[in-house]
């Protein structure tokens, strides 16, 4: 347990120092889809896509935050075949037209720690081909690997995952994936950042709140009403 939390701790760390500037610019651009009233798109296939899920309607998050969730590309409907039909040329552009973003107001985040797979990459591609503003979320460790994001999206940030994630060795075999710890962090911050953000301009942010504590779900409730039929998954 302790092997593995230092490597947990180590890499949060290292994001945190290494990508302060690349954080930030994220941040800022939170803050821009806040102030608009857009909305922040996040595309991940297979565990990839847990980080979005994280964020998603959730106590403390961002009301603002949809899911571009495509069950052939998750975990819950067959695993072997979402890992093979991210590789898939063709189902993004499907998915991001279903998603309704709006080039204005939105912003899209990829996140794949590889940044190799067709999935991600021609989401990434189509987003910044229809004048979205974009944030890539993946591993420099794979640039000699063919992983391709980094280079690609306007606000790139390294995950600083190793090549294969997993990190315990055990026998002759790795355990111990750091890439959903890596992006949770990254996404999570960028939110909450974004969000002091559009406060230090006078805006106020829409943040869900438990609905286990007073006056909760009636905040939530209204906020449903506001983001019904634009975010996707409500």
């Amino acid at each position: 347990m302790s092997e593995y939390l230092e490597s947990i701790v180590e890499i949060l760390t290292q994001i945190e120092r290494q990508e302060a500037a690349a954080l930030a610019c994220a941040a800022e651009a939170v803050a821009d889809v806040i102030c608009r009233d857009g909305l922040v798109h996040v595309f991940g296939c297979g565990h990839s896509h847990l980080a979005a899920l994280d964020t998603f309607y959730r106590a403390g998050g961002l009301a603002c935050v949809s899911p571009m969730l495509d069950e052939d590309l998750m975990l819950h409907d067959g695993v072997a075949k979402s890992s093979r039909m991210e590789k898939m040329s063709g189902i993004a552009p499907e998915v991001f037209r279903r998603a309704g973003v709006d080039p204005a107001k939105d912003l899209v985040v990829v996140i794949s720690a590889s940044g190799k797979n067709a999935a991600p990459v021609e989401m990434l591609r189509t987003a910044k081909a229809a004048g979205v503003r974009t944030v890539a979320i993946s591993s420099s460790a794979y640039r000699a690997h063919g992983g391709v994001l980094l280079d690609e999206a306007e606000i790139p940030i390294d995950c600083k995952v190793p090549h294969g994630d997993a990190v315990i060795a055990v026998g002759e075999a790795k355990m111990g994936g750091l890439s959903t710890y890596a992006s949770m962090f990254i996404l999570n911050s960028i939110l909450i950042e974004g969000a002091k953000k559009a406060v230090a301009r006078g805006v106020t942010p829409p943040i869900y709140t438990s609905g286990n504590v007073e006056g909760g779900t009636a905040r939530n409730v209204s906020l449903e009403e506001r983001y019904f039929g634009r975010v996707k998954r409500l």
